[in-house]
């Protein structure tokens, strides 16, 4: 996995054109059965993928917190939801909670999340490939490729099952 890890960077930035252009086309042409096929291609995934020999979307990047987020995590830690931000969080260029620093403070050394049952909702649908209306979060999966070597694969197979686009 590291091996591939190491790759994933330069294979997404080299597929980059080509999956923009693909996107593009499908935002145009957006298939009747597009959100089936994706949560189909999804499940087949993730039944060979294990996230926990990976991580990386937990290495290299930070969920956006929602204030739900906020307080339910907050509440479990049994502080207040200004207490968790002060710790924890930093406000983005977006004016969204982001953490302060990757890799993720909840990330334990064997890849497993401390906070998995209350885990930011971001993180519950990362890498977003099973999304309803999918169509609609093509600039976010363009950057996953780059971080998530699942979401790579599902791309790829999209391609493949929509080429005729």
């Amino acid at each position: 996995m590291k091996e591939k890890l190491e790759h994933l960077p330069k294979l997404a930035k080299d597929k980059h054109p080509e999956n923009k252009k693909f996107f593009a086309r499908l935002k145009k042409r957006t298939p009747k059965d597009l959100d089936r096929v994706m949560e189909e291609l999804h499940e087949e995934e993730f039944q060979q993928t294990d996230c926990m020999t990976c991580a990386n979307c937990c290495k290299t990047t930070g969920p956006l917190f929602t204030p739900t987020d906020i307080k339910r995590i907050s509440k479990s830690f049994r502080m207040k939801p200004s207490a968790l931000v002060d710790e924890y969080l930093q406000l983005d260029e977006d004016n969204d909670y982001i953490l302060q620093s990757v890799p993720c403070t909840f990330l334990a050394a064997d890849n497993s999340c401390l906070i998995y049952d209350i885990r930011p909702k971001a993180c519950t649908e990362f890498p977003h490939t099973d999304r309803k209306k999918f169509q609609q979060i093509s600039h976010l999966t363009l950057k996953n490729v780059a971080v998530c070597p699942a979401a790579f694969n599902i791309v790829e197979k999209m391609k493949e099952r929509y080429a005729k686009i």
